[in-house]
């Protein structure tokens, strides 16, 4: 899972980078056509990373449940992140994944809770939750790109 993992590191460093230099109202625009926005993309990142690994695998979460309520699966954005929120996900993006190292190294991931995802494809451990998960970044990263040509 280390090998999956550094594919993680490079989405997340990637998307660091593709949002550098935007202010907080850039971040917060909604382009027409979309239903969210810069940040609210980069907060689910996190959040989904934080449920398909974690959760599924019964172990904590590192996000607290406002930031999963706001930006999970489902979810569309219905008000602006403030400055101190934005801060927060962007520490949280790099945090998480450098915890989920730890926490493979040690071994943690044990169980697993199978989980059919929206695509039709069905999660049945903890290696195929993490592969998703890059799956699902690379979708996000896509969405980022557009949207920073419209902000």
């Amino acid at each position: 899972m280390q090998e999956i993992l550094e594919i993680t590191k490079t989405s997340r460093n990637m998307v660091s980078k593709l949002i550098q230099g935007f202010t907080l109202e850039q971040l917060n625009k909604v382009p027409e056509g979309f239903k969210n926005n810069l940040i609210w993309n980069v907060a689910h990142i996190v959040v989904t990373q934080q449920l398909l690994v974690y959760k599924l695998a019964g172990l904590p979460v590192m996000v607290s449940d406002e930031l999963i309520e706001k930006y999970k699966k489902g979810t569309k954005t219905e008000q602006e992140a403030s400055q101190e929120e934005v801060d927060e996900i962007l520490t949280l993006l790099h945090t998480t994944i450098a915890q989920t190292e730890k926490d493979i190294e040690n071994n943690l991931f044990q169980n697993f809770t199978e989980y059919p995802t929206s695509t039709g494809f069905v999660l049945k451990t903890n290696q195929d939750s993490m592969e998703f998960n890059n799956f699902h970044e690379g979708i996000h990263i896509g969405v980022i790109l557009a949207i920073r040509k419209l902000v």
